[in-house]
């Protein structure tokens, strides 16, 4: 199974440059310190499956020149990972088939009240059709691929990281217990929250993430929803190990 992957937003919640800021980092015109909101793109036998779905959306998608979603995995309920939604309209227009989405209860309670609209009976051209799939921590599949949540705390908020076949993406936590580390363990690509240089309350530090990508042993790992307070991309990528790498927005890989 050729899985491709392609990082459409490596930033955390406000983004990178954040509005008003006139750090080095939000200053910088390296286009590898410029990131939208966390997402990432799957591939697998042209089926197309998205992590997440945020407010950068539409510019993210119109990079890549893609024009079909399949199904979207949806982490958790924070706007940043959801606020994307809307968007979908074109491309239901163009294919009139149902995207699937996939998440916990909670996290479909939410977007419903977010995006009521879309979810209430009235029918209207355009309007996007779903088919919801809740989903526990036990594996499910989705098109005959094996998908495997991962339970990681986002300070108090229990949110879903992912493995799809050798890869696995965890975005937004600060916490994975020793039993749903086992479920990372011989990830050939591992995709990790990595925020700041300084210790947060609700996401991994630098220390933190290599700190886990040192335990799970992966071929390679990324670093991902990156905040301003990291520091310059050219400056952090001669500090990581071998096998670590900050991703940035665009980013392609193939397993």
């Amino acid at each position: 199974m050729q899985i491709k992957a392609n990082f459409l937003g490596t930033g955390t919640s406000q983004g990178v440059p954040v509005i008003g800021c006139t750090c080095i980092v939000c200053q910088s015109k390296n286009v590898k310190d410029q990131r939208l909101r966390s997402s990432l793109f799957v591939s697998i036998n042209n089926y197309n499956i998205l992590i997440d779905i945020g407010p950068d959306f539409r510019e993210q998608i119109l990079k890549l020149n893609k024009s079909s979603i399949d199904a979207i995995l949806f982490t958790h309920q924070h706007r940043d990972h959801t606020a994307g939604l809307d968007d979908l309209r074109p491309l239901y227009y163009m294919h009139k088939k149902p995207i699937e989405l996939y998440a916990e209860n909670t996290v479909f309670k939410a977007l419903q009240h977010d995006f009521n609209y879309l979810f209430l009976g009235t029918n209207y051209p355009g309007k996007p059709k779903f088919h919801l799939n809740t989903i526990t921590t036990d594996d499910f599949k989705i098109a005959n691929i094996n998908i495997t949540p991962i339970r990681v705390m986002h300070h108090k908020l229990p949110i879903l990281g992912y493995r799809i076949g050798d890869l696995s993406y965890i975005t937004d936590a600060n916490y994975i217990s020793d039993n749903e580390k086992q479920k990372l363990m011989g990830s050939e690509i591992l995709i990790i929250n990595s925020l700041q240089q300084e210790k947060h309350i609700s996401h991994f530090n630098l220390k933190e993430s290599l700190s886990l990508i040192s335990e799970i042993q992966p071929k390679k790992a990324y670093l991902t929803h990156i905040s301003h307070g990291m520091g310059l991309y050219d400056e952090i990528r001669k500090e990581l190990p071998k096998n670590v790498m900050l991703a940035y927005d665009t980013l392609d890989i193939t397993l």
